[in-house]
C-alpha cells in the first residue's frame, strides 16, 4: 500500500470499527426501532468532525486553492483534473465489470488507454471528443448493486460525507486501484496526492457560494446531497420513485 493513503485507510478503518461494533449488541422494541429508523445516528460525532473539517479547509485548503484558481492558467487546469480523473479511471472498469457492466467496462478500458497515450497520460481527454464519455463507478457502488445496505451516515475526517458501505468502499480504492499509490518516489508520491487535493477543492469554489447562500444548516444541507447524489449514482441517474419518497 502507498504510505500516502495509508493514514486515510487507517482513519477509515478505525472510524468504521467504532460505529459498526456498537451495532453488534442485541436491541429489542422500541430502541431496535428507533435505531433503524434513525437516519443519522452518529449526528453528534458527525457534526464534531464536520466542524473539524470546516475549521481544516478555511485555515488551510481553501485559501491554498483560490490562490491556485488565481495564479494557475485555466487550461493547465484543465489538464490537471483530466490527468486526476484518468489515474481513477482503473478503478471504474474495475467496477464496471464487477457491476456486470461489460460493454461499459470495455469502452471505458479504450477510453484509459486513447486517454493514457494520445492524451499523454491523461492530461488531454481525447476519448471524450471521439464518443467515449466517463463514467463514475467505484467500490461503494458496487456494494450496492450487490445489495448491501449503505449503513449509518458517517462523516470522515479530512475526507467528508460518506457511510459505512462507502467507507469501506475507500478501503480498495486507496489500497490496490488508485494509480498514484505505483509512483515509487515517495516525495514525487505526496506531491501529486497534495496537488489533487487542491484541484478537488479548486473545483468545489463555485458549488461551495450556493451552499453558503442557501443552506440554514450547511451539516443537514450536505448530509441530504450527498444521499441523493450517491442515489443518482448507484442507478445510473435514474433511481426509483419509492426510494426518493422513503427520503
Amino acid at each position: 500500500m502507498s504510505q500516502c493513503y495509508k493514514p486515510v485507510v487507517s482513519i477509515v478503518v478505525l472510524i468504521l470499527a467504532l460505529t459498526t461494533l456498537p451495532g453488534c449488541a442485541t436491541l429489542g422494541g422500541k430502541e431496535a426501532e428507533q435505531k433503524i429508523h434513525n437516519p443519522d445516528p452518529f449526528e453528534k460525532f458527525n457534526r464534531a468532525v464536520f466542524k473539524f473539517n470546516d475549521s481544516a479547509d478555511r485555515a488551510v485548503l481553501k485559501p491554498v486553492a483560490k490562490a491556485y484558481v488565481k495564479i494557475v492558467p485555466t487550461p493547465l487546469r484543465k489538464g490537471m483534473r483530466n490527468f486526476f480523473k484518468n489515474a481513477l479511471e482503473p478503478t471504474v472498469i474495475i467496477n464496471d465489470f464487477l457491476q456486470g457492466k461489460v460493454e461499459q467496462g470495455f469502452k471505458d478500458t479504450w477510453r484509459f488507454v486513447i486517454n493514457s497515450t494520445v492524451g499523454i497520460v491523461g492530461l488531454f481527454d481525447v476519448a471524450s471528443k471521439i464518443g467515449l464519455e466517463r463514467h463514475d463507478e467505484d467500490f461503494g457502488q458496487t456494494f450496492a448493486k450487490w445489495g448491501v445496505a449503505d449503513g449509518p451516515y458517517l462523516v470522515l475526517p479530512f475526507l467528508g460525507p460518506s457511510n459505512v458501505r462507502d467507507g469501506i468502499g475507500l478501503i480498495p480504492l486507496y489500497e490496490y486501484t488508485h494509480l498514484i499509490n505505483y509512483v515509487n518516489d515517495t516525495k514525487v508520491r505526496w506531491g501529486i496526492v497534495s496537488l489533487e487535493s487542491v484541484d478537488i477543492r479548486a473545483n468545489l469554489l463555485k458549488s461551495e457560494k450556493i451552499l453558503m447562500q442557501a443552506a440554514l444548516d450547511r451539516y443537514l444541507f450536505v448530509r441530504e446531497a450527498y444521499k441523493q447524489r450517491r442515489l443518482n449514482l448507484i442507478h445510473d441517474g435514474n433511481p426509483p420513485m419509492d426510494y426518493l419518497l422513503d427520503d
